[in-house]
């Protein structure tokens, strides 16, 4: 199940991502976190320190690498610099399996059981040349490529506010969580994203956090209706980690709600659809092709798409 977390800055994303990747991992379930955020903390929220957090590999730095390795023997392409973030998956590509024994995945590490993966900062050499969908798009061509399965998880932290909807990146997702502090600004994050997810069938539950009180919740409810799904209030156990501590237990109201997204998250596998998901995947593609694409390639990228293509789906067990 691939799961994202948007919401405003400051709306403690970074934190829920870290806590539901930790407690899907206390279960034992495979599990890879992505950072996708154009502020990197996901590394240090699950426990890295600083250094080992900044080390991790950046997928945004290693694009050529990746594609070469995707592209596999795939005729249509030809070349790994005629991929672009939206290139889908045919005939000869090479697809993700989670944490597989891939060269895309030996570009993470482990920290608490899970397999945790960064797009990298958005650094001093990319200011004024280049925009943060650059780093993302290494994500993309990720999430284009994985074959997961039943009780598999990716979940990747997004970067604030309305950004996710610059590309299809948008569309990869089983479900989005959205975070949300009961502000005015917290619940008009939310009425963008149903505005841009409407016609894509995109599923999004709102997460509250930061919530004091009934009042808290029934301001959350007013605005965002039923799309409310769970909510998290201050936190002894998140302060401490925080402040780089890991010896509190997190709240039973709190774990309650973790427990909440988790369901809700299982429950969209059966309505998982893999030809929708290629679909659309090759809609985006076409789009940018006649948008931006082709021109900076040089080719026809609409070649690029294999209709006769279709995932091999992973069954339970």
């Amino acid at each position: 199940m691939k799961v994202a977390f948007v919401g405003k800055g400051g709306s403690g994303k970074t934190t829920l991502s870290s806590l539901f990747v930790r407690h899907l991992a206390a279960r034992g379930l495979p599990v890879v976190a992505i950072d996708a955020d154009i502020n990197q903390h996901l590394g240090a929220a699950l426990g890295l320190d600083d250094e080992t957090a900044a080390a991790v590999p950046a997928l945004g730095d290693r694009l050529p690498e990746i594609k070469e390795y995707l592209r596999g023997d795939n005729p249509r392409i030809s070349s790994a610099s005629a991929m672009v973030k939206t290139t889908p998956p045919g005939a000869g590509s090479r697809l993700l399996r989670v944490r597989g024994d891939d060269p895309v995945h030996a570009l993470g590490v482990d920290v608490g059981g899970v397999r945790l993966l960064a797009t990298g900062p958005f650094n001093d050499d990319d200011l004024g040349v280049a925009c943060y969908h650059s780093k993302t798009g290494a994500v993309e061509l990720y999430l284009n490529h994985l074959v997961d399965g039943p009780g598999e998880y990716v979940v990747v932290d997004m970067t604030a506010g309305a950004d996710t909807f610059a590309s299809g990146l948008f569309t990869r997702f089983d479900l989005m969580f959205l975070v949300a502090e009961p502000t005015r600004k917290g619940v008009g994050v939310y009425r963008q994203y149903t505005e841009y997810a409407r016609d894509y069938e995109v599923a999004i539950a709102v997460v509250g956090n930061k919530v004091q009180g009934e009042a808290d919740v029934a301001y959350l409810r007013e605005h965002v209706g039923d799309d409310l799904l769970t909510w998290l209030g201050q936190s002894a156990a998140v302060r401490a980690l925080e402040q780089g501590r890991d010896d509190a237990e997190l709240e039973a109201s709190n774990r309650a709600a973790l427990d909440t997204m988790l369901a809700a998250v299982d429950a969209r596998e059966p309505e998982r659809d893999w030809d929708r998901y290629r679909r659309q995947a090759v809609e985006f593609h076409i789009k940018n092709a006649r948008s931006w694409a082709n021109r900076a390639v040089g080719e026809d990228l609409e070649a690029q798409v294999d209709h006769g293509f279709r995932f091999p789906v992973p069954v339970p067990g």
